[in-house]
């Protein structure tokens, strides 16, 4: 049986990254799916989705990675449910496509629910013993909304409270609840390697005025900043004097500071790029060892500053590939039989330390005090 226990000390100065095997190993992969993916919060709609009572949206989440089939509903009383999408009765998808419904029937046998994912009727069930019961009803999901975000999990680890808190603190003046999802701007991105590497590079500060020369002239590199907290991480883009700033509130611990951007990381895999026309999220889904697909959906709340902007389609599109590069060539670096581990800058790899301390805690009990695979 593999051991997927490994150890990365809580010193940045004497810390050793994981080994390369966590990131091309298909055990190791097939066993984050359970150990993070499943236990860890998910961006998977707003509430746009699902705006008026009877409305209903079907969705997959993690798709090509959990494959889980899920069910927003807004129910009569005005009440958002997250529910499984799968029948209780022979297992058949229950939604195929968004609506308005009085409730919900499957196609396969008729079985009926209530958008609350309440059993409400079967067809020709009479007699059947100890029937209906707990198992009848539609699973809930555990789900949660900040402004107007949808986040959700299947077995969560952590509070959603606990992993917004320093998010919502930081950038909860905002109007996040003006924003509206561009699908005209948003797009998909196909990265041949492992999905950690991808979350690596952004966390990743000393690799900007190597990979990104037009971002880094854009930004103050010597006052780019990140802080950690205990399952999230921001980085701040400070402007050199080109681009355009946050009005920030008085009471903003950033006050003063000319901010052009906030990058926030949730644990372990999404990302709320905040900039002063709206907001970036970026959701990173693995979809193999060394295969993942990053999906940018962009929430705009003025769409009038984001044309010159560090944000604006251009840049981040050729921010993306330079970054798909390198990603990519660290994938095929990291299968080398001559590297096993790497270490730290102690001022500008902070993120990624940080990271790789969360992936070794949700890879298996007492994997901080283990011994490295």
């Amino acid at each position: 049986m593999t051991d997927f226990r490994f150890h990365v000390h809580p010193d940045i100065r004497q810390a050793q990254t994981p080994p390369s095997r966590i990131y091309t190993d298909p055990s190791i992969y097939e066993a984050m799916k359970d150990r993070i993916f499943a236990a860890s919060w998910q961006f998977i709609a707003d509430t746009d989705c699902v705006k008026a009572p009877g409305q209903v949206h079907p969705l997959t989440l993690l798709e090509g990675c959990l494959e889980e089939p899920l069910l927003l509903t807004r129910d009569g009383e005005d009440r958002i449910h997250c529910l499984s999408n799968v029948c209780t009765h022979r297992g058949s998808l229950l939604v195929e496509r968004g609506g308005n419904e009085r409730y919900l029937r499957c196609r396969y046998h008729g079985r009926r629910f209530g958008l609350d994912g309440s059993f409400q009727s079967m067809p020709e069930f009479e007699g059947v013993a100890g029937f209906p019961s707990e198992s009848d009803h539609l699973p809930k999901v555990a789900f949660g909304v900040w402004e107007k975000f949808i986040f959700a999990s299947l077995s969560p680890a952590i509070s959603l409270e606990e992993l917004l808190k320093p998010m919502r603190e930081r950038v909860g003046w905002m109007p996040l609840q003006q924003a509206y999802l561009d699908l005209s701007r948003s797009r998909d991105y196909l990265v041949r390697a492992n999905w950690a590497l991808y979350v690596e590079n952004y966390l990743d500060a000393l690799h900007i005025p190597f990979v990104h020369y037009e971002l880094a002239e854009a930004l103050d590199y010597s006052l780019y900043d990140t802080e950690n907290y205990r399952y999230s991480n921001l980085q701040i883009g400070v402007t050199t004097g080109g681009e355009d700033a946050f009005a920030l509130p008085p009471d903003s611990p950033d006050a003063g500071k000319q901010v052009t951007a906030y990058y926030f990381w949730l644990f372990p895999n999404t990302m709320f790029n905040f900039y002063p026309w709206g907001v970036s999220i970026n959701v990173v889904r693995p979809l193999g060892a060394d295969l993942t697909r990053v999906s940018f959906l962009r929430y705009v709340w003025d769409a009038g500053r984001s044309g010159t902007h560090v944000s604006a389609d251009a840049v981040v599109d050729r921010v993306e590939r330079e970054d798909e590069a390198v990603v990519e060539l660290v994938q095929k670096g990291v299968r080398s039989r001559l590297y096993s581990h790497g270490r730290y800058s102690p001022t500008r790899e902070t993120g990624t330390h940080h990271f790789h301390r969360l992936l070794a805690e949700f890879m298996g009990p007492g994997t901080e005090a283990g011994e490295t695979v």
